[in-house]
């Protein structure tokens, strides 16, 4: 009966078959199921564990190959960070520089910021306007000046004509008087 026994647990391992799909985990699992006990120890197919050991070698290759594709992948994706980040700055850069320019007019040359730009401006309005009204009020009080100036130079010229001529017309009443006592004087002497 002992026979028989060991005969039925040798000839039942046999027809089974060592399921090589799944987590290795699974695969383990099976085989400490499925294996035979002999006191205190599993007897476990040869055939069954170096399967196993073949799945967990080829689980660790692949483990390996997953690894360093993504820490190839990492390294590739940090170089892009990396240049992404530098194309970054430049682009910033760029932009302040634009802003710079756009917040900033250029005249002669020389950049002026708008605030100060605005200032000078409108401080070179405010004083040339200033002097246009300067200029403006000179020159009506030249003009004034100039036009009571020709008035009386005309009332002067009136003023000497008649002066003239009453200088003329006592100078003839001076000649005939004179001219007349001359003439006293001859028909006298």
């Amino acid at each position: 009966m002992t026979v028989l026994f060991i005969t039925t647990n040798i000839f039942s391992q046999s027809t089974k078959k060592f399921i090589d799909t799944g987590s290795v985990k699974n695969q383990f699992e099976y085989i400490v199921d499925e294996s035979n006990n002999y006191q205190d120890y599993k007897v476990v197919k040869a055939t069954w564990l170096l399967k196993l050991k073949s799945n967990v070698i080829d689980s660790i290759m692949a483990s390996k190959k997953k690894l360093l594709d993504n820490s190839n992948t990492i390294n590739s994706q940090k170089k892009l960070i990396d240049s992404l980040n530098i194309k970054l700055a430049e682009t910033e850069t760029v932009i302040a520089d634009l802003k710079a320019e756009k917040e900033s007019i250029s005249l002669f040359g020389i950049q002026f910021e708008k605030t100060t730009f605005k200032t000078l401006f409108f401080s070179i309005v405010v004083g040339l306007i200033g002097a246009l009204l300067f200029f403006i009020t000179k020159f009506k009080q030249s003009n004034t000046i100039t036009t009571q100036s020709k008035l009386a130079l005309k009332q002067a010229e009136e003023e000497f004509a008649i002066y003239k001529e009453k200088a003329l017309e006592r100078e003839q009443k001076a000649m005939r008087r004179l001219q007349d006592e001359l003439n006293k004087n001859k028909k006298e002497s």
